[in-house]
């Protein structure tokens, strides 16, 4: 391509031809040479302005560069010059479907329809572009002008012809049209690949139509064709409608019959039966399953937890207690035996019922008499490990976890789970070790990690990191997080064109209505999140340059002291070298030349990529500005969570956006909601009352919220409100102190304050930690009093253990910080 460029450009009549300028610009940019490429475009461009062909290669480049918006300026302007290029109207009609222009891409599709009305994907995309504007009449119209030019004989069975007929059904269901739908999918039946999904259709669609009976006939032939799906007894249990309990029990017993192996119609009557039923049915399914040996039992029970009066009566402990105690002589009902793993089962079930109810002894009673009869199930460390880190004690955690993944060290699930408990103990050197078992060989197993965008370990690698202080590499795991959500929702871009030839609309319509709501995942959230407290902390504290600290701590020492304090860092920085060394430098020298090229032109050709440097990135100038990159996603796709509101609040607060944060104080604001809400609402209005220009606004909105009462009061009242809640009684002692300095012994004491009436125990960390971190000012003796106590009640926390020697105190006072807050278990 460039040697003709060349033969075109050295002739001196076209030494400065416009569109060889930018073709030889559009082909050095295939060569990644981006900088040579614009400048021969934009050259091209300026020699020959009225050129569509330059237009169009300098979108081409823009699009290369991820930058849509002026891409598609580019085609428009193209277009202007060409109105009936296809190969443009293409391009920019892919762009402003990756883009969600709807509008314009429905003109688009209209436009290539008329010039290619031969072709399906003419026909099709205009279609889509209806449905996605929700205008279904013209969208049913256009899909079945062309399914009448399709000849595809009846009795024929035509994959792409069966996609078309099922998409139009999906239309025909999304724009309510339920009998349209029933006649549709009847009369097409036979010409349809996946029958599975015409019974489901028909068992739906009659539902709709309120005609019980058919419904009911589709259902029970579902469940014929599987047993274990929850929905087919749902939509069987609508179509019955049974009146009386009996009935509804009918309805499962008769399917328990002809699958006495399925488990759902076992299970599913636990959730609505009672009293002595209850205790009856339940009888009937833990002995089975022990007798079996089912692991997940728990699981699936787990669920009837939830419901407080199944749990008052006992029912689990009567009976597994008392199997437990006669295991050795439990006989079935034919009279035989129980083999001897039954009691390894009921052990097992045992430490996990009153580890649910946080009841931790008793829980590790169990589990270690399980063990001690079986020490080679992997299941059992598991669970050991699972209640350790229930009952906050993170680094025993991992150490049973790396035991249970001893055990089977082929196993991915398991050393996935020991990895993530030892990021949770933050042990993240440890953790990279474990995983680097099943990543590539010859690379660092967190580069690995990051190509297969495993964000489980970066989400839980960053929290570590931020626990740790090591803000710089937390962001960078957050940031290589954000790139993977970029990544994803780019990918999509070569499916715009795929799935229309290949037929596969449904799964093309799904795929682009999850893209719309990608960010809603817990991944970005957790990422989002870590990365907006970070950069508020750096905002708050910024970190200083070390050479600065020296300067400053080098003032207070003498001479000798001053010259022991830099040969030991010396001394320090060579031993860090030379680990580094010794781990990295085989490595980089067998695999990263030859890999690093490949990587380099593969991101040449899809845009250059900025380094991620732990260092930069915590020493950024504006963390502010950084942190609203991260909360405009949550705020467009994650408005319905209150956490979203208050990492809003805290950014606005702090930019002194007065009206922003006032805003998101009132979106938040519920008297009887989250604790950390009175917080937010009392500091608001505390602080912004000084700021004249609103103080019509706030007068107004504080007569709502606080009706006539002052700050103090309306603290008052909301301690009074909630007495029993832990959590708001540190939020409301919190404030109290916020207010008013003097009132600090008093507020300790609402925050520290335990009795038998006090829920929520689990949150008791979030109280020493509020001790600790300077939130009712100095009160170490009170601290450590409140410390001992709460050991008393969870001896196994490592957050509450006292400190008997320095790698001890250091752990204690990582965990402090580094404790999930959920880590404790519900009550005792």
């Amino acid at each position: 391509g460039l040697k003709f460029c060349k033969m075109i450009l050295s002739n001196p009549k076209f030494a400065e031809h416009g569109e060889t300028l930018a073709m030889k610009g559009l082909t050095l940019n295939c060569l990644g040479k981006k900088e040579e490429a614009y400048e021969f475009v934009r050259k091209g461009l300026r020699n020959d302005v009225k050129s569509h062909v330059c237009w169009h290669v300098y979108g081409l480049l823009q699009r290369s560069d991820k930058k849509y918006d002026e891409a598609i300026k580019c085609y428009r302007n193209a277009l202007k010059l060409d109105k009936d290029n296809l190969q443009i109207l293409r391009d920019l009609s892919l762009l402003q479907i990756q883009m969600r222009d709807l509008e314009g891409y429905r003109e688009t599709r209209y436009q290539l329809l008329q010039l290619r009305p031969t072709q399906r994907a003419s026909w099709i995309g205009y279609a889509i572009a209806y449905h996605l504007l929700k205008d279904y009449d013209m969208a049913l119209k256009l899909l079945e002008e062309f399914r009448k030019t399709q000849q595809i004989p009846p009795n024929k069975i035509d994959y792409e012809y069966s996609e078309l007929i099922l998409y139009q059904n999906q239309v025909m269901r999304e724009a309510d049209l339920f009998q349209e739908s029933l006649e549709h999918i009847e009369t097409y039946e036979k010409q349809i690949c996946d029958k599975l999904i015409v019974e489901e259709i028909k068992g739906e669609v009659l539902l709709k139509l309120g005609r019980l009976k058919e419904a009911g006939q589709v259902y029970k032939e579902l469940i014929e064709r599987n047993a274990e799906n929850w929905y087919y007894y749902e939509g069987l249990e609508k179509a019955l409608q049974p009146s009386t309990l009996e009935e509804r029990l009918q309805i499962y017993e008769d399917v328990n019959k002809r699958h006495p192996r399925a488990v759902s119609p076992r299970r599913l009557p636990l959730n609505f039966v009672s009293g002595e039923k209850f205790r009856e049915l339940m009888d009937k399914f833990l002995r089975v399953n022990f007798s079996k040996g089912c692991p997940p039992l728990f699981t699936t029970l787990k669920s009837l937890y939830y419901n407080p009066e199944k749990v008052k009566f006992s029912i689990y402990l009567v009976l597994v207690k008392s199997l437990y105690l006669i295991s050795n002589r439990l006989s079935k009902q034919n009279g035989e035996k129980e083999p001897p793993t039954t009691l390894l089962w009921v052990r097992y079930f045992l430490a996990q019922h009153f580890d649910k109810l946080g009841q931790c002894s008793l829980a590790l009673d169990y589990i270690n008499a399980a063990i001690a009869s079986t020490p080679t199930l992997i299941e059992l460390f598991y669970l050991k490990a699972k209640i350790y880190k229930h009952v906050g004690n993170l680094k025993e955690a991992a150490k049973w976890m790396d035991e249970a993944q001893s055990l089977d060290t082929a196993d991915r699930f398991i050393n996935s789970k020991c990895a993530k408990y030892m990021l949770r103990a933050n042990m993240v050197k440890d953790a990279e070790e474990m995983c680097s078992k099943f990543t590539r060989e010859g690379t660092s197993a967190m580069e690995n990690l990051n190509e297969m965008q495993c964000m489980w370990f970066q989400t839980e690698c960053a929290a570590a990191y931020q626990r740790l202080g090591k803000y710089g590499d937390a962001l960078k795991k957050c940031h290589e997080v954000e790139r993977h959500f970029f990544e994803i929702t780019d990918d999509q871009f070569d499916f715009h064109t795929y799935c229309m030839r290949k037929m596969t609309l449904r799964a093309y319509v799904d795929l682009l209505r999850l893209e719309d709501v990608l960010r809603k995942h817990t991944f970005y959230f957790k990422a989002a999140r870590s990365a907006i407290e970070i950069y508020l902390k750096l905002h708050d504290n910024p970190l200083t340059n070390e050479s600065k600290e020296q300067e400053v701590n080098s003032e207070n020492l003498s001479a000798k002291e001053l010259k022991k304090m830099l040969s030991k860092q010396r001394r320090a920085q060579k031993k860090a070298k030379l680990e580094e060394e010794r781990k990295h430098a085989e490595r980089e020298r067998q695999q990263k030349n030859q890999k690093k090229k490949r990587d380099e032109e593969e991101e040449e050709t899809s845009g250059p990529r900025e380094e991620l440097v732990p260092e930069k990135l915590e020493r950024v100038e504006n963390p502010l500005e950084e942190a609203i990159k991260f909360l405009i996603p949550l705020k467009n796709l994650i408005g319905d969570n209150i956490d979203t509101h208050l990492l809003a609040f805290e950014i606005y607060f702090r930019k002194g956006k007065v009206l922003h944060s006032f805003i998101f104080a009132l979106q938040t604001f519920n008297p009887s909601g989250q604790p950390i809400l009175s917080n937010c609402t009392c500091a608001y209005f505390n602080t912004v009352l000084n700021y004249h220009t609103v103080s019509k606004v706030l007068t107004q909105e504080m007569q709502k919220i606080f009706v006539n009462k002052n700050l103090e009061s309306f603290n008052e009242e909301f301690l009074k409100h909630n007495a029993t809640s832990i959590q708001h009684q540190l939020s409301g002692a919190k404030m109290m102190y916020f207010l008013d300095k003097s009132r600090q012994e008093k507020a300790i004491a609402i925050a520290t304050r335990l009795d038998k009436n006090m829920r929520d125990k689990n949150t008791l960390t979030k109280v020493s930690e509020a001790l600790l971190d300077g939130s009712f000012g100095s009160c170490h003796t009170q601290c450590e009093e409140y410390q001992a106590t709460c050991h008393k009640l969870f001896p196994f926390t490592s957050a509450f253990m006292p400190a008997t020697n320095e790698d001890d105190s250091s752990i204690a006072s990582v965990n402090h910080t580094a404790i999930n807050h959920d880590v404790l278990s519900n009550e005792i």
